[in-house]
């Protein structure tokens, strides 16, 4: 199976680094047009610097914006007015327990998480509607719903991912459009915990990485993190016309995390 993403134009919020990154370089490794998306022009102009050295073939533009503003996102609409595949992936990690949770922080994370998805798909929907054709894809994460301790405000906005996508796919219906949400396990990137952590002295990331999973991560079939392209590969798949049959779903790319059969 071959996929080629010629002629469809991507954008990927997030993009500068990590998961983001991967998913961008995937797209246009598959010929797609790749729009990089970053809170600092600083950001999209590195990340735009490396993906042309790793894709010289890549037709790619750069935008940058903070999407918990609704002023930055109406911006960043007027400078990428039409796109072919949406992938909804900004937003921050980070953690904080739950009772010094401000109404300030659950509303930034909303804002970024949710509502800025919805924002972007409105618009871009639309457009694709004319078309009868388009991909609109959602980050969520194997703990939507239900992320422990100082992570509750990050599971409940993916939680909210997941409605969401679920419910576009069904407006949609009957067009060439798919709206799905992808659903990472606990992945290795730049931005990642364990990336930010400092490792005990003495003890490497492998070691760290099998304790890790030989304990509180035993669920896992793979036994270890998942990289960023074997995420990426998976949502290349979801925007490519090998998956037209593909919509309305919520697909674990998790190594076996989630113990389910369906």
């Amino acid at each position: 199976m071959r996929i080629d993403l010629s002629g469809k134009t991507a954008l990927v919020t997030g993009s500068t680094s990590g998961m983001g990154y991967a998913i961008a370089k995937g797209l246009a490794e598959a010929g797609a047009a790749v729009v990089i998306h970053g809170r600092s022009e600083a950001s999209v102009s590195q990340a735009g610097e490396r993906l042309k050295q790793e894709v010289p073939a890549v037709n790619l533009r750069g935008t940058a914006a903070e999407l918990a503003d609704d002023g930055a996102v109406r911006d960043l609409l007027k400078a990428v007015p039409d796109v072919d595949i949406l992938v909804n992936n900004a937003g921050p990690i980070e953690s904080k327990p739950f009772f010094e949770l401000t109404d300030e922080d659950w509303d930034r994370f909303f804002q970024v998480y949710v509502m800025a998805a919805v924002r972007l798909s409105r618009h871009y929907g639309r457009a694709m509607m004319k078309r009868n054709w388009g991909r609109i894809l959602f980050s969520a994460g194997v703990t939507s719903g239900f992320s422990p301790g100082e992570m509750v405000h990050y599971g409940s906005c993916k939680a909210a991912l997941l409605g969401l996508s679920r419910g576009l796919a069904e407006i949609v219906a009957g067009t060439g459009i798919t709206v799905n949400a992808f659903l990472p396990g606990p992945t290795h990137t730049e931005e990642s915990f364990m990336a930010r952590a400092k490792p005990p002295a003495g003890k490497t990331f492998e070691a760290i990485q099998n304790e890790l999973f030989g304990s509180s991560l035993l669920s896992s079939v793979v036994r270890r993190f998942i990289r960023p392209v074997e995420v990426a590969n998976f949502v290349v798949f979801l925007a490519s016309e090998q998956a037209s049959a593909i919509t309305g779903a919520a697909l674990h790319v998790d190594g076996g995390v989630i113990r389910s059969i369906l």
